[in-house]
């Protein structure tokens, strides 16, 4: 099985301009990314839209696919990066590019899913640890079936634990939460770039549910890990710090 990692980069972000090339423990964010995922996948690529990104990256001797600046999405961005390679790749994992702190058994974990030849997609879950992290919105919940095969997507507190009282529901039941952590079947990325927002989508503003509205199926392994993204300038001062 071939794999390929695409790191999509952008310069323009509303909350944090430039973090890819933000400076962390003295190295550019996005080449703690490379680094973490070069321990596992031997072809790794950084996919950008921005010069300076893209030259930093040279730099400091990874490899990187000039994109156009219009996706919508990184998984639109990937699609893009995959289509201009030369070598054939069964498998694309998506890593995010404000993950600096990404194990490597997690990338393990996502390519091992795809062992089960009906997997079009895999992802990530780790089980809260507090009942209050679960209610979060911002954290959404994965629903699986026995198969660790994602059921639903939400940001919903579900399912609800019926004849318990709330402050025993987390050891009546897992909840579990989604880490953004996605791989792929390479014509499946590309056949699923072509599908238009789903309602379920738009309802829980989720771009998975799009994936399984048409019946994709998307395989769930488990981690115990939960590393710190970068989304703020605030993000990096504790990263320094950790």
């Amino acid at each position: 099985m071939k794999v390929v990692g695409i790191i999509p980069a952008r310069y323009a972000s509303s909350r944090f301009p430039g973090k890819p090339l933000a400076m962390l423990k003295g190295k550019y964010v996005v080449q703690h990314v490379v680094e973490q995922v070069n321990k596992v996948l031997t072809d790794v690529y950084v996919a950008t839209d921005d010069e300076r990104i893209a030259k930093a990256v040279e730099e400091f001797g990874g490899k990187v696919i000039l994109t156009r600046a219009d996706h919508q999405s990184g998984t639109d961005r990937i699609a893009e990066a995959v289509s201009k390679l030369e070598a054939v790749y069964d498998v694309v994992v998506n890593i995010q590019g404000d993950e600096p702190f990404i194990h490597e058994s997690q990338i393990r974990t996502v390519v091992e899913c795809f062992e089960d030849p009906t997997t079009d997609i895999a992802t990530l879950g780790k089980k809260f640890d507090t009942l209050s992290a679960a209610k979060n919105p911002n954290s959404p919940k994965i629903i699986l079936d026995n198969n660790n095969c994602a059921m639903y997507f939400t940001r919903a507190l579900v399912p609800y634990i019926r004849n318990k009282a709330e402050e025993e529901w987390l050891e009546a039941y897992p909840f579990l939460k989604h880490i953004g952590l996605y791989a792929y079947r390479t014509e499946v990325l590309k056949a699923i770039t072509r599908l238009p927002q789903s309602s379920l989508e738009l309802a829980e503003s989720l771009e998975q549910l799009r994936w399984l509205q048409n019946g994709y199926k998307i395989k769930v392994g488990l981690t115990d890990i939960e590393t710190i993204g970068i989304d703020t300038p605030e993000d990096l001062e504790r990263a320094e710090k950790a």
